[in-house]
């Protein structure tokens, strides 16, 4: 390769770098606050930084880690754990699916972009409409690869700031239960129809009641992703899933 195309490539690296931080600030702001919940959270719960910062660089699913927490702690039992983290992840099947065309042509940069998708690397790779002179590939690297930094540097800070802060931390485990409300009500702003949110609502409420509080979460999670499988064409019509 000659010095100019040297310089050709890094500048298309630049490029598309510099088109994607501006995309990912309203994500750092909220992947910082929660991240730091989290590392906190871990580190009030028995866990070193070292946790919070790993699992983020390993796991990288927010609500998965929260869960994990109380996974780490209880008896082991690696089948239902294993079981938990496929339904909680299980919408990506569905983002993984939408992102097979984008994904083509994007050489050894495919499989990290597969590896780190999360909702919010989703959402910014799906919908951006990008000029012609940035990297597509790039462009989702860098998305793909700074929501991450974000997740896994704010999760790191709290869990160091978690050492040092004395303050009464009870009831700090209910930010994993404010997580989920916001993503419900979101997702209910977005819908017209509600059809997922009711499938979920109502999936939940079965399952309390026919298996208890203590092992509802499974059986619950099974059947809000048999039911998304077997109506996916109507919820598709209704523009509720991508």
């Amino acid at each position: 390769m000659t010095a100019e195309e040297k310089r050709g490539k890094q500048g298309v690296v630049k490029k598309a770098f510099l088109y994607a931080v501006p995309k990912t600030i309203p994500i750092f702001a909220g992947f910082w606050f929660l991240g730091i919940s989290y590392g906190i959270y871990m580190n009030v719960s028995g866990f070193s930084f070292w946790y919070p910062m790993l699992m983020g660089l390993t796991i990288f699913g927010g609500s998965l880690e929260f869960v994990a927490v109380t996974m780490l702690l209880g008896s082991f039992a690696p089948f239902q754990t294993l079981l938990v983290a496929l339904m909680i992840q299980a919408r990506h099947l569905f983002y993984g699916i939408a992102m097979l065309e984008k994904y083509k042509g994007t050489g050894w940069k495919k499989l990290y972009l597969i590896f780190g998708m999360c909702d919010e690397s989703f959402s910014i790779n799906y919908s951006a409409e990008l000029p012609e002179d940035v990297d597509k590939g790039w462009f989702m690297f860098f998305v793909t690869l700074l929501n991450q930094a974000y997740w896994v540097t704010g999760a790191a800070l709290g869990g160091i700031l978690g050492s040092f802060l004395r303050f009464n931390t009870e009831g700090l485990d209910f930010v994993m239960t404010a997580m989920f409300v916001v993503i419900f009500l979101e997702q209910w702003r977005k819908e017209k129809k509600h059809m997922t949110a009711y499938i979920g609502l109502l999936s939940s409420v079965a399952c309390l009641l026919i298996f208890g509080a203590d092992s509802f979460l499974v059986p619950t999670m099974a059947c809000i992703l048999c039911f998304l499988t077997v109506f996916r064409r109507p919820i598709e019509k209704a523009g509720e899933l991508p």
